[in-house]
């Protein structure tokens, strides 16, 4: 990716024309508009209805961050910019929102290192590409308004199967206002050998942003995806609700990386989930940096024999921020096997936590699974918290937890300024080592960004 500052992450704000802007707050007029605008089919909008009718019933989560300063009804649930959709070239594009991509370093990555790539502005997919010899293997990539109008019937099929909107409240409210998002499907035996991406970029203050991903990776083939976002920092509260929804066919495999930087008045409350079919692998790597509050588990389940999962994540916390992440995966086919690793960092104040669930089921006999949480506090001000949940059904499961949280030692301090570097620079260095088992899993581009944004975030704390 291009060379990212703290302020070109965070801090611009664009001036786009809206084609359409609804009102604040959520209600049916609100849904039917967007299903209107959209043109989409009647069961969606139904699915829509349903789903926002669960969303009023259902209550706030009672467990993890407080959610008391998060106006449901303060929120702009649908925004269109002023511009050309699916755009297959960059310079289709409006000035400033191109600016905003470049900025961000998209159209380079996707020269460099990408099968394809997608972009999303506020409530819309405005740029989406795929190199041609993939789409000659039968790859499908599309944003999912377009593939609910070209592929109805596999839409509706897998459509909030792995997340349900009876999931959570924030589930529910997802099904009921979601737009844009992402669609793939990697034909049986086809492996695709560089990334596909796209960027979601919530730029409008009051903004929500409900992007849908559904990705089916059909028996035998593997794909790699990989998601960014931001958002520019505001005064009130912006709230993220995305889903993602991964079904990994018989003898497949999907990696999903993330590199989430909203901005810190951002509730960042996402929903990952996967299915896994027999021999199928399912791998998870992503980094939390930015929000306020985030609220998020990727979760798998797996449902086939023999297969099985890897969960790699970071969380980082500064002042202000309540990193609240983990995973949860379920074992119900037999000899499944799971590796959950979790590092967090604490600083000035900011609060991680580790909640995750590991479940064997009465039928998943012979089930493998490691958990390891390792925290960092660079301060006596900031917190690390662990809450892990194993349940057992079974006796033929071998699950092992470990968890540690620690300081940087005066010792290992010592030893590096000792060779000519600052305390700040050390402390640093010291970090960099910490995350490197999860930046080593991610795009070259994302693992420098990572690195790099971390190091910006602690600037100015260290002391």
């Amino acid at each position: 990716m291009a060379e990212i500052s703290i302020t070109q992450m965070h801090d611009w704000k664009d001036n786009v024309d809206l084609e359409l802007e609804a009102p604040q707050g959520i209600s049916e007029e609100i849904v039917e508009l967007i299903s209107k605008h959209k043109n989409e089919p009647e069961w969606m909008l139904q699915k829509r209805l349903h789903c926002l009718k669960l969303f009023k019933e259902m209550k706030m989560p009672a467990w993890g961050p407080s959610l008391e300063k998060l106006d449901m009804q303060n929120i702009k649930y649908f925004q269109v910019p002023n511009s050309k959709k699916n755009a297959k070239s960059w310079e289709e594009l409006p000035e400033e929102i191109k600016k905003t991509f470049e900025k961000l370093g998209i159209p380079e990555a996707e020269k460099k290192a990408l099968s394809g790539a997608g972009a999303q502005y506020e409530s819309t997919i405005l740029y989406h590409n795929l190199k041609k010899e993939w789409e000659e293997k039968g790859i499908i990539f599309e944003d999912m308004d377009a593939a609910l109008k070209k592929y109805p019937e596999i839409v509706k099929e897998y459509f909030m199967t792995c997340v349900p909107p009876t999931l959570h409240k924030f589930a529910a409210l997802h099904g009921a206002v979601w737009s844009g998002g992402t669609f793939i499907y990697v034909p049986k035996k086809v492996k695709l050998t560089t990334p596909l991406q796209a960027y979601f970029r919530m730029n409008a203050e009051r903004g929500g942003q409900f992007e849908h991903t559904l990705i089916i990776v059909d028996e035998e083939a593997e794909m790699h995806y990989v998601e960014g976002c931001s958002a520019p920092q505001y005064t009130t509260s912006s709230l993220h609700a995305g889903c993602v929804e991964v079904i990994v066919k018989k003898n497949a495999r999907a990696r999903y990386s993330s590199v989430e930087n909203w901005s810190r008045n951002t509730f960042n409350l996402n929903t990952k989930r996967a299915i896994v079919e027999e021999n199928g692998i399912m791998e998870w790597i992503g980094g939390n940096i930015g929000s306020g509050c985030t609220m998020l588990y990727p979760c798998t389940i797996l449902k086939g024999d023999r297969s099985r999962t890897e969960h790699i994540a970071i969380a980082f916390a500064g002042k202000g921020q309540n990193q609240d992440t983990g995973a949860k995966v379920y074992h119900v086919g037999k000899n499944t096997s799971s590796h959950v690793t979790s590092k967090s960092i604490s600083i000035d104040g900011g609060i991680t936590s580790y909640r995750g669930i590991i479940h064997s089921s009465k039928q998943a006999s012979n089930v493998k699974s490691a958990v390891e949480c390792d925290a960092l506090m660079i301060d006596n001000k900031s917190q690390s918290n662990t809450y892990p949940v194993i349940k057992v059904e079974n006796d033929s499961t071998q699950i092992a937890h470990e968890a540690t949280v620690g300081r940087i030692s005066p010792e290992k301090i010592f030893y590096i300024t000792s060779r000519g570097l600052s305390e700040e620079e050390a402390k640093k260095l010291i970090v960099s080592g910490f995350i490197e088992p999860i930046t080593k899993q991610l795009p070259l581009e994302y693992a420098v960004e990572l690195n790099k944004l971390i190091d910006l975030e602690m600037e100015g704390s260290l002391g």
